[in-house]
């Protein structure tokens, strides 16, 4: 267990002086950083997989933290693992700092407690595996899983092995969301009649030409599970405007919007029953995902979560219910009428799982090994609807799902799209 390999690292010193049994087994002056909280022994020691945009930001943020040691960072750019480097070894005045192209060597170098992992959609699930069997926590960015199946995969990995997992759906620790959530949990809009769930509207302008691949970027490996395709300037953010390895803004965002909106109705393990709806698709040219959509998810009670654009819904996670509205985003937090918001949560109503730092949660969960505000089952239903919107976008037919089982009811076609393809020689 992970507990344990902390326990063996910090007990080493203390084991070394047992068995040399006497004063000359330490110095008679030990600094105090060598069995403080902060000590070398006690930190996380963390890899990086995926040091991008997001993966470095998220790196920063777990180095700037004293309880970490970030000793590992991978990439498939050269550029990207050697800034990721400079960086790390700057933080502690060395350069101990390892780097590597192949994630399953970073995994298995035999020291690491937890990896962090910002990646294209499509590469969200192996490494994630290969890190809950290799026994390490993980903390991974949204979506959670470019497919259904491919997410399923991962939350039974994380529980088989006994790991640590968070979401990077850092809204959950977030207080305006969390005060939304008890709001309507608490009835205080009534029953609730309706959810509406915005997300951003549109994609890339399609302009990208087959190209020579820059020098430092292993664009097979780049691809890895992905169909061969030509190098065409996507890799480094475009791709998200490609099916092959995104969703769009549909499943760059259904990760935060409808994860807090699912938060609300107490459905973090549950989904809808059945999806239908309609995307608009570019009709030519590279990318392909939808640049604007429109789908109804209904849910086991009769309610019913609609999914769009922003240029049809407004941004965020809004709940309509008997007695007013509640509307959350990064904006902040509105209800109609206005004085809901005044309204004290007392003794004895629900209370959500507070974090209000969510890398700081995922370390305290490291070694507390409780869920996390936003574990591996509730990452993988919240992108699951946007997912299942995808499929009855794709199909054009209304898709019966069963959330209990994870299976589309009576359509062969449409099952076949909860699973992806990967190319050789990689499988899940």
């Amino acid at each position: 267990m992970k507990d344990q390999r902390l326990i063996t690292r910090r007990g080493f010193l203390g084991r070394t002086a047992m068995v040399a049994g006497s004063a000359l087994a330490l110095p008679t002056i030990v600094p105090s950083s060598v069995f403080g909280a902060n000590a070398p022994s006690n930190r996380i020691v963390m890899g990086a997989i995926g040091v991008g945009s997001q993966g470095t930001g998220d790196m920063q943020g777990f180095l700037s933290n004293s309880g970490v040691q970030m000793v590992a960072a991978c990439d498939v750019d050269r550029g990207h693992r050697d800034q990721a480097k400079r960086i790390i070894d700057g933080k502690y005045k060395n350069k101990d700092c390892k780097t590597y192209l192949d994630f399953r060597e970073l995994i298995g170098r035999g020291d690491l407690d937890a990896v962090q992992l910002a990646l294209p959609d499509h590469w969200h699930a192996l490494p994630a595996i290969a890190a809950a069997r290799a026994g390490l926590d993980i903390h991974g960015q949204k979506p959670f899983a470019r497919s259904i199946r491919e997410g399923r995969a991962i939350v039974e990995a994380v529980e088989r092995h006994g790991r640590v997992w968070q979401t990077g759906s850092q809204q959950r620790s977030d207080y305006n969301f969390r005060r939304a959530c008890e709001l309507v949990r608490n009835g205080r809009i009534g029953k609730v009649l309706k959810i509406e769930v915005g997300l951003p509207t549109g994609g890339g302008t399609d302009v990208k030409q087959v190209a020579q691949v820059p020098e430092g970027l292993d664009w097979d490996w780049w691809l890895g599970p992905a169909p061969w395709a030509p190098y065409r300037g996507v890799c480094h953010w475009d791709w998200r405007w490609i099916m092959d390895y995104s969703g769009g803004q549909l499943t760059d965002w259904a990760g935060h919007h409808i994860d807090i909106a699912h938060w609300g109705m107490g459905w973090d393990r549950t989904g809808p029953v059945e999806i239908q709806g309609k995307g608009e698709y570019p009709t030519d040219g590279l990318y392909n995902v939808p640049t604007a959509y429109r789908f109804d998810c209904k849910y086991a009670n009769g309610i019913v979560l609609t999914v769009a654009n922003n240029q049809q819904l407004t941004q965020g996670a809004k709940w309509y219910g008997e007695k007013g509205w509640i509307l959350v985003n990064r904006g902040g937090l509105y209800a109609e009428p206005a004085e809901i918001l005044k309204e004290v949560i007392g003794p004895g109503e629900i209370r959500l799982y507070e974090s209000n730092d969510h890398k700081q949660n995922f370390l305290d969960c490291v070694k507390s090994r409780k869920l996390t505000i936003c574990p591996a089952e509730v990452g993988h239903r919240s992108i699951s609807v946007g997912l299942l919107g995808e499929i009855a976008m794709l199909t054009g037919r209304k898709i019966k799902w069963n959330p209990d089982t994870e299976e589309i009811i009576g359509d062969d076609a449409a099952s076949a799209l909860l699973g992806r393809s990967y190319r050789e020689p990689w499988v899940l």
